[in-house]
């Protein structure tokens, strides 16, 4: 998981330079070449690699050239992603895997916030937690507000508390005939104990 967050992190970094217009050099460099481009006086430009591919940063020199906050990734080549004529190696193709590995999960965790947004939540050691669910609890904007439910995910332990739509078909589900109990049905969740089921607040004692 660690590896595929650190590609993740890799991808976003060099979506983040093209973003803001840094074109990667279309010229074939090696390790020994780039260290040449630092930045410094007398070096002939300012070079960043990421994935093998190779951004000219000039424009951004107050940030990679010298003394600047990124100074540490100039002239340097992050990994061996591409043998001497320019073909991708097993290792690019290796990172490239672990990057989609990592997009997925991370589509797949926003689709799950979006079916079961968090609950908004306080505690006092007079009252107890209070759970509840809005039209903007986990920060998601929606047409339904939902009830809380306990939801235990694979692989996790323990529970975390969000809001389940409890009218209409299931997710992902728009024409089915067979619920119109919203997403109450999905066998991870789990009622809190002396709620009312389709209370939008709940409330555990102090204990």
């Amino acid at each position: 998981m660690w590896r595929g967050a650190a590609a993740g992190l890799l991808c976003l970094a060099a979506a983040c330079l093209l973003r803001r217009g840094f074109e990667p050099r279309a010229r074939l460099l090696r390790a020994a070449e780039l260290r040449r481009y630092r930045g410094a006086p007398g070096e002939p430009g300012l070079y960043l690699a990421l994935l093998g591919r190779v951004f000219d940063v000039e424009r951004g020199r107050k940030h990679y050239g010298p003394g600047g906050a990124y100074s540490g990734l100039a002239g340097k080549l992050v990994g061996r992603f591409y043998d001497e004529n320019g073909a991708p190696t097993a290792a690019l193709r290796e990172v490239e895997a672990a990057i989609e590995e990592a997009l997925k999960f991370q589509a797949e965790s926003e689709q799950r916030k979006q079916q079961f947004p968090p609950c908004n939540s306080e505690w006092s050691s007079a009252k107890g937690t209070r759970f509840w669910c809005s039209r903007q609890s986990g920060g998601v904007q929606r047409a339904w507000a939902g009830v809380p439910r306990r939801l235990f995910s694979p692989g996790q332990q323990g529970s975390s508390c969000v809001c389940v739509r409890s009218t209409g078909p299931p997710w992902g589900q728009p024409h089915s005939q067979h619920s119109h109990s919203g997403d109450l049905d999905d066998p991870q969740l789990q009622q809190f104990e002396g709620c009312p089921p389709l209370a939008e607040q709940c409330v555990l004692p102090p204990g």
